[in-house]
């Protein structure tokens, strides 16, 4: 009776680093997802056009590793993402933020597209107006010679 009951505590014994192990995995992946989500927001000073996540310059990994370190910490994605802005400003945001004058940034070419659009709705307008004013002078009919040349010029064949 107490054989089962040992192997029993030794299985559950020999279990233990298995789920803490388990643990520790899903807590990597965890820090991993976090660091590749604020690390495709933050731009590589290096590269410029590539995002800190995609950049394989070292600084870029240097940062990547700061990242890292401060989502271990506990620090939110914004707090950590304010580190940054202090120490390299709005310019490390691959998505600049949308206040004072980037909202014209932003907005800007919406609307010039509208403007554009109402300038060109306009002259459209003011165009079918013209043309719609001016009278239409009557054809005057075609005379036989006229008529009996165009006539031939519909039979006669192709070239």
């Amino acid at each position: 009776m107490k054989t089962p009951l040992v192997i029993t505590l030794l299985l559950l014994l020999a279990a233990v680093p298995v789920v803490a192990a388990a643990a520790t995995t899903v807590e990597e992946q965890t820090l991993d997802i976090r660091t590749r989500e604020i690390a495709k927001t933050l731009r590589c000073t290096v590269c410029q056009s590539e995002s800190v996540f995609e950049s394989q310059a070292p600084l870029a990994q240097q940062m990547r590793q700061v990242i890292r370190e401060r989502v271990a910490q506990g620090q939110s994605d914004d707090e950590i993402r304010a580190y940054f802005l202090s120490r390299y400003g709005d310019y490390i945001l691959m998505e600049p933020r949308k206040n004072g004058l980037t909202w014209l940034l932003w907005a800007g070419p919406f609307l010039l597209l509208l403007i554009g659009g109402g300038v060109l709705y306009r002259t459209l307008m003011h165009w079918v107006a013209q043309t719609a004013a001016t009278p239409q002078k009557e054809i005057p009919p075609l005379d036989d010679l006229s008529r009996q040349r165009i006539e031939q010029e519909l039979h006669s064949p192709q070239k």
